[in-house]
């Protein structure tokens, strides 16, 4: 049964349904409100999780104009607020519009109870497994690396490592595709490390031509070459006593590699048209999204240089391999850029959720940034669809799966996975999970699943 420190938000003006709903939901902390006005005031208030809305309210309670826009005004005051619509209108038409608006079910009267509390009782507990995921990715972000979301245990254990490797001078290879998030991870190892308060210096080996790559790396004395006009430090030096971020070092010409290993193993360099040698401290961080081994294999890439580089090695997943981090990532994000647009976008629709969970994400999370930034701009309602990130659902052979279905196949696979990976330890899987210990029990009777 409902928890009694579960806020419910009834909005109903007939005073017996009023008075009946109550009783109904006596275990909950009940707050009542008859027309849009009140509701808001109860929102601003209370801010209630769940609400119960009736379709027909004052000054319109055969229709729906006041229902809906009440709707509205509720979703965009509280986005993650789970609203059931209720009506004793049959129009189909009302319930299609509710649900394209951001309700999370639609009731027809007249009311069964027992019905009517399995759908309040499954919205309570949807919000509070989003709460959690919510805060399962502010706590990764705020404790590990600032911009990087996932609830994701894999992804989680790599946070760790990271955490671990932060705070030593040694060496760092980060290995993932493009698009995971390799840069924004060395700016998180150099925020958590003692040289937080140095410089971190990132250089791109791919994208300056090789011929300037070493001027850039080292720098250049006045008269080294024509046009230097005056002496320059390079990154390297630029970055002394904080960290140099060395990306797609796969990309490193064989020249340039034998002058970096040189450098890594002296710890002194020397600019170009220089005779100087110039010592520098400076924690090396690289990262590539190539096969290193293989370039070792075929000639391309120093071994020598590949083990000095990588005193320490982290391996990113793919956004594909942690399905679970596509919807937070995806919410994060139009958020963010919602605001930044100054536009009224403020969730997906079922199609779009289905889209973003189908879809393979060869680009990784810069791929679903991409193509979010773009839907929030020229989408033409309050939520965005497939159609407006330009993804498509693959068809399916046999019957579509419904919205509960999928929620219930997601939950109870999300639960068996978390179990696995600790072994069946009740306390480690609720904390991979990002839920507490009561709440991964009840996900365990509902899905009959047993420890």
């Amino acid at each position: 049964m409902n928890s009694p420190n579960r806020k419910l938000l009834i909005v109903e003006d007939d005073k017996g349904l009023q008075r009946q709903l109550r009783w109904a939901f006596e275990a909950c902390d009940v707050i009542l409100a008859q027309d849009q006005k009140s509701a808001m005031e109860a929102m601003g208030a209370e801010n209630p999780p769940v609400v119960i809305l009736d379709l027909g309210l004052p000054p319109d309670p055969d229709g729906p104009t006041a229902g809906l826009a009440t709707l509205e005004s509720i979703l965009s005051a509280a986005p993650t607020t789970k609203v059931v619509m209720m009506t004793g209108q049959s129009e189909r038409a009302h319930a299609v519009k509710a649900i394209a608006s951001g309700a999370y079910d639609f009731y027809q009267k007249p009311v069964e109870i027992d019905t009517l509390d399995l759908i309040i009782k499954r919205a309570f507990q949807l919000f509070e497994l989003e709460e959690e995921h919510r805060r399962s990715a502010r706590i990764s972000t705020d404790r590990f690396i600032p911009g990087l979301i996932t609830t994701n245990v894999a992804m989680q254990q790599v946070l760790e490592k990271i955490r671990m490797f932060a705070r030593s001078a040694g060496s760092t290879l980060i290995l993932g595709e493009s698009g995971t998030g390799k840069e924004l991870i060395a700016q998180g190892m150099h925020q958590l490390s003692d040289r937080s308060e140095n410089p971190f210096v990132p250089i791109n080996c791919a994208s300056i031509p090789e011929n300037l790559l070493e001027s850039e790396l080292f720098g250049h004395e006045k008269g080294a070459f024509t046009g230097a006009v005056r002496t320059t430090a390079g990154k390297v030096e630029l970055a002394n006593s904080g960290t140099l971020f060395l990306d797609e070092i796969g990309d490193l010409g064989m020249a340039l590699q034998a002058k970096l290993l040189r450098f890594l193993q002296e710890r002194t360099i020397e600019r170009i048209g220089g005779r100087k040698q110039i010592a520098v401290d400076v924690r090396v961080i690289s990262a590539t999204n190539k096969d290193l081994e293989q370039l070792i294999a075929s000639g391309e890439f120093r071994e020598d240089l590949y083990y000095r580089l990588s005193e320490f090695q982290i391996q990113i997943p793919p956004l594909r391999d942690r399905p679970e981090d596509t919807i937070v990532i995806a919410n994060h994000y139009l958020k963010e850029f919602s605001n930044a647009e100054r536009v009224a976008v403020r969730s997906f629709s079922t199609d779009a959720l289905a889209a973003i969970a189908c879809h393979h994400w060869p680009g990784n999370v810069r791929e679903l940034q991409n193509r979010l930034r773009e839907a929030v701009i020229t989408a033409a309602g309050s939520k965005i669809t497939s159609s407006d990130l330009g993804l498509s659902i693959p068809d399916r052979e046999g019957p579509v799966e419904t919205l509960k279905e999928a929620r219930d196949r997601a939950e109870r696979n999300a639960t068996l996975t978390a179990l696995r990976a600790n072994d069946g330890n009740i306390s480690k899987a609720a904390k991979s999970l990002g839920v507490s210990r009561p709440t991964l029990y009840d996900l365990l009777r509902q899905h009959n699943l047993k420890n």
